[in-house]
């Protein structure tokens, strides 16, 4: 079975706190743009590349009429959406992009190894 395509509304931040809002089929390839500085304008020049909030969807037109409606709302709102789920302001795709590190535990999941119980 098909995996079933996902559109997403995101808020990024800069370390100051200066707000972006906007919707992608991909997020975390859109994050890691905003992270490497791809993306010229707004974001690059006041340094915009923290995901500090997002939502999923299921149908683009509710992903766009969602980015439509955040876009409109005065930042108080939009900082109480994002305090909401994320009261530090934590970048939540801190990790993204870097390599994974293997743990001492990773060597149990190697091909062959049966831990059955």
């Amino acid at each position: 079975m098909a995996k079933e395509k996902r559109y997403y509304v995101y808020i990024l931040a800069s370390r100051s706190r200066i707000l972006c809002v906007g919707m992608t089929g991909f997020l975390m390839a859109r994050v890691l743009q905003h992270k490497s500085g791809e993306t010229d304008g707004f974001t690059k020049k006041y340094s915009i590349n923290r995901l500090v909030y997002y939502e999923s969807f299921r149908y683009v037109n509710r992903a766009v009429a969602r980015e439509t409606e955040i876009k409109k709302w005065r930042r108080e709102k939009k900082v109480a959406l994002i305090e909401a789920d994320n009261p530090t302001w934590e970048d939540l795709a801190a990790d993204w992009g870097r390599p994974a590190l293997l743990t001492a535990d990773s060597s149990r999941l190697e091909a062959g190894s049966d831990d059955k119980a």
